[in-house]
């Protein structure tokens, strides 16, 4: 049975800096019709950089939605739909944490909430560092936080990073460089 919805119509309900929403109207498998509410986002990017000393650094920043700082690795979104996902990556990279990197090595790619949103984080792990000065954008307030890797992986799986895509990359990178215990 083929699954996929046609579109018969659409609507743009809102259109903001970072994000699109739009509703859909929709033929389902079965001949029946229904609605989909979709976020368009430009995507983003996540790096999770490792230190010669075995360390990754990290971003703490305060996070509207939660309302609270939240431990993330230095991430951020693509300037538009299209740009080169490796490129916006070093570019947060060395405005978050001054860093920048002689290796990246692809994480691959995480779709954070596929039923409502067509966002698609690239992951990458840095090594081979150097550092510089910061550059946040203007709205950024970021702390700089340098964990143990096998440190940070527990604090994964203790559920004290409790962001998607620093967990996912964390996750990935720890099973890369064969890292099975915390």
């Amino acid at each position: 049975m083929d699954k996929a919805e046609k579109q018969l119509e659409t609507e743009n309900i809102y259109s903001g800096r970072i994000i699109k929403v739009r509703k859909d109207s929709v033929l389902l498998p079965n001949g029946h019709k229904s609605i989909r509410e979709v976020v368009e986002h430009s995507g983003g990017v996540c790096i999770a950089p490792l230190t010669a000393d075995g360390e990754l650094i990290f971003v703490r920043q305060y996070r509207y939605p939660y309302s609270k700082e939240i431990l993330e690795l230095p991430a951020g979104k693509l300037d538009r739909k299209g740009e080169n996902p490796l490129e916006g990556g070093k570019r947060e990279l060395r405005e978050e944490t001054g860093a920048k990197a002689e290796e990246y090595i692809d994480l691959g790619t995480l779709y954070p909430s596929p039923g409502y949103s067509d966002e698609v984080i690239y992951m990458y792990l840095a090594r081979g560092l150097s550092y510089g000065e910061q550059d946040p954008d203007d709205d950024e307030f970021i702390d700089v936080v340098k964990l143990p890797f096998d440190k940070a992986l527990k604090m994964v799986m203790d559920g004290e990073i409790p962001d998607s895509k620093s967990q996912t990359a964390v996750l990935k990178a720890a099973l890369l460089l064969g890292k099975t215990k915390y």
